[in-house]
């Protein structure tokens, strides 16, 4: 039936068929466009879309990459790519055709990238600046793997951005216990920076804990999801990787401390989060008890690396710190390999022995 004209809305209309993967023959309706030409324009890029033609805009492929992808992807990762999608790279790729996009293309986005500045005049970060432009060549390097582009355009321009920012930031145990001192009017708080830190549990972890997850008996806590604060609403999801599903073993002390937080509850079910709380409300306790006990601020993620410090000052490997914080690879671990002990001298000194031993 193609383009028509809705008399009684004065819209234009498009009804078509195409088949789907399978190639049974559906129907397609979109309502609604102003003008006969918008319409035509929707009915020629949804073609193009059904028969893989990377003539179709980026915004038409960035559809089909969201039919891919979103399916194996937990919920909140997908609203992160999304977000970065719609903001940053549909403003500038969005109306080019797919195949014509160039090298010169993505250097013109990436300068416009590393060029902006907010109303304070801050830049973007580095790690966003990598994260934006990890997305864009993840666009492009599923039309060149599944689609037939023939190339992608961001593989000769090199990457912007780094993977990660800074020196990281972590507390002392001298630091964190004047820290739990200035929160330990507030139990909650208290027991949920307590977890944190000497299990080194991730802020989503931390939420999605029930009481059916803490074996008291075997003093362990299992691993097996994690929750988001997303438009308002707590979202459970599966852990952020395999390797995150993991069971950790707690102090003694902890263990009966958070008998004791259980107790102070009235009749919780197992199924009931221990810490019916989110990242930012941590955050603002966090601000306000390390400005009590006059220590650095530092992020409520920061907490984490400062339980891997603590575990690196006893002596612990990076394969057993990786295990127990649930890393996928040995290399995350290794990100903290400037808080080893550096060997170099130890080393010299027995290989010297073992020169003088068979002298």
């Amino acid at each position: 039936m193609g383009v028509y004209k809705d008399k009684k809305t004065n819209k234009w209309n498009v009804y078509l068929y195409h088949k789907d993967w399978q190639g049974d023959r559906k129907r397609k309706m979109k309502r609604g466009f102003a003008t006969k030409r918008e319409a035509q324009e929707w009915e020629r890029e949804f073609q193009m879309t059904q028969s893989d033609n990377l003539e179709m805009t980026f915004d038409s492929f960035v559809k089909l990459y969201e039919e891919d992808r979103r399916p194996r992807l937990r919920y909140n990762t997908w609203l992160i790519k999304e977000h970065m999608i719609r903001v940053k790279l549909l403003p500038f790729f969005g109306n080019m055709p797919l195949s014509a996009i160039e090298s010169t293309d993505v250097i013109k986005w990436q300068n416009k990238m590393i060029n902006y500045r907010d109303k304070s005049g801050n830049p973007y970060s580095d790690t966003y600046l990598k994260a934006i432009n990890s997305q864009l060549t993840a666009i492009f390097n599923h039309a060149y793997r599944y689609y037939g582009l023939k190339k992608n355009p961001c593989s000769k321009v090199g990457s912007i951005g780094k993977n990660h920012a800074g020196e990281m930031q972590y507390w002392t145990h001298d630091e964190y216990s004047k820290f739990a001192e200035a929160i330990e009017s507030d139990a909650r708080v208290y027991y949920a920076f307590e977890v944190l830190y000497w299990c080194g549990l991730r802020v989503g972890e931390l939420c999605a804990l029930t009481y059916a997850d803490i074996d008291f008996d075997k003093k362990t806590i299992n691993i097996n999801k994690s929750c988001q604060r997303i438009k308002g609403k707590d979202i459970i999801t599966g852990p952020k990787t395999a390797k995150s599903n993991r069971i950790i073993a707690m102090p003694a002390f902890l263990a009966d401390e958070l008998l004791t937080y259980m107790n102070m509850q009235y009749g919780p079910s197992e199924k009931e989060r221990v810490f019916q709380t989110s990242k930012s409300f941590l955050s603002r306790r966090l601000k306000a008890g390390a400005e009590k006990a006059g220590v650095k601020k530092i992020r409520v993620h920061d907490i984490r690396h400062s339980h891997v410090s603590l575990l690196i000052e006893k002596g612990f490997t990076p394969v057993a710190i990786a295990d127990r914080l649930g890393h996928e690879s040995i290399e995350t671990t290794f990100r903290y390999a400037h808080l080893f002990p550096n060997k170099q001298n130890e080393m010299a000194e027995r290989l010297n022995e073992e020169r003088e031993r068979v002298r």
